[in-house]
């Protein structure tokens, strides 16, 4: 016999409901949580009046009604705040997330970068923050409507003590009932830290050659700038105390050969659309941790100087 806990559904909001919040808010709202969408403009317009969709390999999904609103006040407490917002907006994202903190609400940032979570401590309070990892390539397609690309979209979250808990257990099996890839890491800065590894390499490279990951990982000379980026990264990790396998590098770079030849990080794809870049919290964070811990990062500094002036959006000036 199920306790009555178990049988509860789980309260969640989702501040940024674009690619990741969407997504997996989606799936989320539709195995019966109890999910409201924090979005703005014609993405929320849409939502309210028409649902959301998502488009996956995995299986597509129509909510023709969920809840949506700009305003968190007229949420309440929750159990669950997902931050899946660019790494700008993470202070307002923590703004938008204090009507939402009860005793015992748990705030989970899946952004990139390695600097969300220490962003988000001192604004929430550390009781109230856990750290996790999203791996998805997914967009806002049109507004109410979210495409999935590719069939990778799973999530790692887990306390940032190491300790197990009854919310992170609560939260990951309401992700599996949700046929959420989900797994529950005790080493979560570890796992931040991984990801950001193979995310500041694939986002560098296919930034700033605009090529999907095929040619340049068959190009000797791409491969080798490939390579230094992510050794680099590693180099940095390591210095601010990720404990990042000695295989790592040959880890990943084997992992970059499985991945299909036409896929772009989501910068390039900012990059292409004339959007704001992550790039000073990916390659130009880099090399500010090189620069402050005297570890050269000369690939990092090259790939931030060379797309900086993209990095609010495309400059009236550009050529391309």
């Amino acid at each position: 016999m199920h306790s009555r806990r178990e049988n509860r559904h789980m309260k969640i909001a989702i501040i940024g409901s674009g690619g990741v919040g969407g997504y997996f808010g989606a799936r989320l709202a539709a195995s019966g949580q109890d999910v409201t969408f924090v979005a703005r403009g014609a993405h929320l317009e849409a939502l309210q009046k028409t649902g959301l969709k998502v488009l996956s390999a995995l299986g597509d999904v129509h909510l023709p009604r969920v809840k949506a609103t700009s305003d968190t006040k007229t949420i309440g407490p929750v159990d669950v705040v997902v931050i899946a917002v660019k790494l700008w907006a993470t202070e307002e994202a923590a703004a938008a997330a204090k009507p939402l903190i009860g005793p015992n609400t748990v705030a989970v940032s899946f952004q990139n970068g390695v600097v969300a979570v220490d962003t988000l401590l001192p604004l929430l309070g550390k009781e109230h923050v856990m750290g996790g990892v999203s791996n998805i390539a997914a967009l806002i397609e049109e507004p109410g409507v979210i495409r999935h690309n590719g069939n990778m979209a799973n999530l790692f979250f887990g306390e940032l003590d190491g300790k197990p808990s009854a919310r992170s257990q609560a939260f990951y099996d309401a992700c599996r009932k949700a046929n959420i890839s989900t797994h529950l890491v005790a080493d979560i800065h570890g796992a931040i830290w991984e990801k950001f590894v193979r995310l500041v390499t694939l986002s560098a490279m296919t930034s700033l050659t605009r090529m999907p990951v095929g040619p340049i990982r068959s190009d000797p000379d791409t491969r080798a700038l490939m390579q230094q980026v992510m050794e680099e990264v590693v180099a940095v990790g390591r210095a601010k105390g990720a404990k990042l396998d000695a295989s790592i590098v040959a880890d990943q770079m084997a992992k970059v050969d499985t991945y299909p030849a036409t896929m772009v990080a989501s910068m390039c794809g900012d990059l292409r659309r004339g959007n704001r870049l992550e790039l000073p919290w990916l390659s130009g964070m880099v090399a500010k941790f090189g620069k402050e811990l005297g570890i050269p990062t000369p690939a990092n500094q090259f790939v931030y100087a060379a797309l900086k002036l993209y990095a609010n959006g495309r400059p009236a000036e550009a050529q391309i």
